[in-house]
């Protein structure tokens, strides 16, 4: 039996492969910067089906994100293991080698996540061959989930957002006054996950000129900032799985002919698309 999973810092997709149809399930996303192995062992004993938990698991496949060094890989390995301890095999890799393998399979191109934050590579059918960092929310992140909800967040607070959508948002997520969203963003867990979910609400908003003009911005910041930098861009399909590409897909499809790139593949997520490498790479 085999074990595959595709983790951002909201969601984790995962699906048991045991000879016949897969079987999916969902789990809370495990970026290993912001949990350590015991917690993500004890959420992992809480969300997985009993079945799949009590499974004879020979080989896991994990990729997610945060996963950007060995010692990064090993916060997250340690939990499978624990999980897992018969599994002969526990491989955890970055999430944007999901990507790459979803997309483009064993061709070469451009992939790239636009979900709670952002990664892009270029990829040569085998392996990431070059990676323009995205620097996390703080930084960058930019054509993100963070970065959409920071804006829209942000103009809130200031006073900015127009009147009816400021009441729409605030009877949604009902927010206190500034220092409670500043402690929510610096004192709590998974301040990302907070400001993305902020970019629900300009999808759901979609049709407001100040939700598509904060989504534009974000995906213009995106080219400027990493995509047009990658040597030979245009060259390349953009492909890109996440559910802010997904959703933003019309506006992120604009952004890129003006900046003289076609369109591959959009997909909300790579789930099913890893199992069909993982099958391919498992038959003689």
């Amino acid at each position: 039996m085999i074990l595959i999973a595709d983790g951002g810092s909201t969601t984790c997709s995962w699906a048991l492969l045991a000879g016949g149809l897969p079987q999916y399930f969902n789990t809370e996303g495990y970026n290993p910067y912001f949990w350590d192995t015991p917690g993500i062992a004890a959420s992992l004993a809480r969300q997985v089906p009993v079945d799949v938990r009590q499974a004879p698991i020979r080989s896991i496949h994990y990729y997610g994100s945060g996963v950007l060094s060995p010692a990064k890989a090993e916060v997250v390995a340690g939990a499978l293991r624990q999980v897992w301890p018969q599994a002969e095999e526990v491989y955890v890799a970055e999430d944007l080698l999901a990507a790459a393998r979803a997309l483009l399979g064993q061709q070469a191109g451009f992939a790239a996540i636009l979900g709670t934050g952002t990664n892009s590579c270029l990829y040569d059918g085998q392996r990431i061959t070059q990676v323009i960092e995205s620097l996390g929310y703080s930084l960058g992140d930019e054509g993100s989930g963070t970065s959409i909800g920071r804006q829209v967040l942000r103009d809130y607070l200031r006073g900015r957002l127009p009147a009816g959508l400021a009441a729409q948002l605030q009877a949604e997520y009902r927010l206190g006054d500034v220092s409670e969203v500043l402690d929510r963003l610096y004192n709590q867990p998974s301040p990302n996950r907070f400001l993305a979910s902020f970019a629900r609400f300009a999808s759901e908003h979609a049709d407001e000129p100040y939700c598509q003009e904060v989504v534009t911005r974000a995906f213009e910041a995106l080219f400027e900032q990493i995509v047009t930098h990658y040597p030979d861009y245009q060259r390349h399909a953009f492909n890109c799985v996440g559910s802010v590409g997904y959703y933003f897909r019309d506006a992120l499809a604009a952004v890129a002919q003006r900046h003289d790139m076609a369109v591959g593949q959009i997909l909300r997520e790579p789930i099913d698309a890893l199992v069909r490498y993982h099958e391919g790479a498992a038959r003689p």
